[in-house]
């Protein structure tokens, strides 16, 4: 049990003793030049994980959404996304900034475009119209509470998109959670697509980085745009040397936070006013809903009292997210507190 119960998010945590190790120890040398050993490593390993030619470290998840979306599309083109989708709610419209890319949003049920959907938003050959660049996928989908899509269902969108010649990129910053959730390798949620990203610094527990991965001819565009968005970094091995240890010891136990969300997701559809359905909890992210005025107000500001964060995305909307540095101990502290605040309810 920690002094406090942060669940605000799973970029919270800490780095390990073994990745502080590693960092101290790390290898490096300037990777501009492409000749920082331990970046190599990781970028290497990100390749054989996703089932890619290449990888390039980059320093966020935004950055390498925006990489992938600047390597693959041109100026006056749209991208097909879910409207609850990270790249069109908060990445600061960098598609439409740095590329001159037009979004086209799709309302979807799960957070997860159909080959239907798909095809429907292609763009007729019209000098009126934008001429369709990429589809956008997200897995696992933050904004509907970490629900995973399956391999083949990608499959059937990136089908779709091809029949068009148009591209897919998937935003898999939680990959690795929808993989452990579902008992699939992380290279059958990337193979269908032509590029795929993941974030070392989420329930990995890395401090910072993202992996782009895709083709070598992906990749080497990738790097260009890189560094045109200055994020050329020089001895940074330093970081990926965390990277290699998030990915080579702290994938499996990513089971542990879905058991942990599972329990308080159970204690939480229990209290009055509250209302989730459990059973779509897949991996570590709970969101729920509040049926009271003020109330989601209330609990947060209540929570913080007790030394237990929560984050509040919306009117009446809590999200909690659980990670390597919420153990069950506070799982039930944090319900000890839910339940203490909306008992007068």
């Amino acid at each position: 049990m920690h002094d406090i119960v942060d669940l605000r998010s799973d970029t919270l945590t800490l780095p390990t003793p073994a990745m502080r190790e590693a960092m101290a120890r790390a290898e490096v040398g300037d990777d501009v030049w492409e000749e920082d050993p331990t970046v190599q490593r990781l970028e290497d390993l990100a390749a054989r994980l996703t089932g890619k030619e290449a990888a390039l470290f980059v320093s966020s998840g935004t950055q390498g959404n925006l990489v992938s979306v600047l390597a693959q599309t041109r100026h006056g083109q749209e991208i097909v996304l879910d409207r609850d989708s990270h790249i069109f709610n908060y990445e600061g419209a960098s598609a439409a900034v740095f590329g001159g890319v037009q979004t086209l949003p799709v309302a979807t049920e799960r957070g997860f475009l159909t080959a239907g959907q798909v095809r429907a938003s292609m763009r007729p050959s019209n000098i009126h119209i934008p001429a369709t660049g990429l589809v956008c996928l997200e897995n696992t989908h933050n904004r509907h509470g970490g629900t995973c899509c399956t391999p083949e269902e990608i499959a059937d969108v990136a089908a779709a998109a091809r029949a068009h010649g148009i591209p897919v990129h998937l935003d898999g910053a939680r990959i690795f959670n929808a993989s452990v959730a579902l008992g699939r390798p992380v290279a059958d949620f990337a193979r269908p697509v032509d590029s795929i990203t993941f974030c070392l610094s989420k329930g990995l527990a890395a401090p910072v980085g993202s992996l782009v991965c895709g083709s070598r001819d992906f990749v080497a565009r990738s790097r260009r745009v890189r560094k045109m968005l200055g994020g050329g970094m020089r001895q940074v091995g330093v970081l990926a040397a965390a990277g290699l240890v998030a990915l080579e010891s702290m994938v499996d136990r990513l089971a542990e936070d879905h058991a942990n969300a599972r329990a308080l997701a159970a204690g939480l559809a229990r209290m009055p006013r509250v209302r989730l359905d459990p059973g779509k909890v897949q991996t570590n992210i709970v969101i729920f809903q509040v049926d009271r005025e003020g109330g989601s107000t209330e609990l947060a500001a209540g929570c913080l009292a007790r030394k237990v964060k929560i984050h509040q995305i919306g009117p009446g909307a809590i999200r909690c997210v659980t990670h390597k540095d919420v153990d069950r101990e506070d799982i039930d502290r944090a319900l000890d507190a839910f339940r203490e605040i909306t008992k007068p309810w």
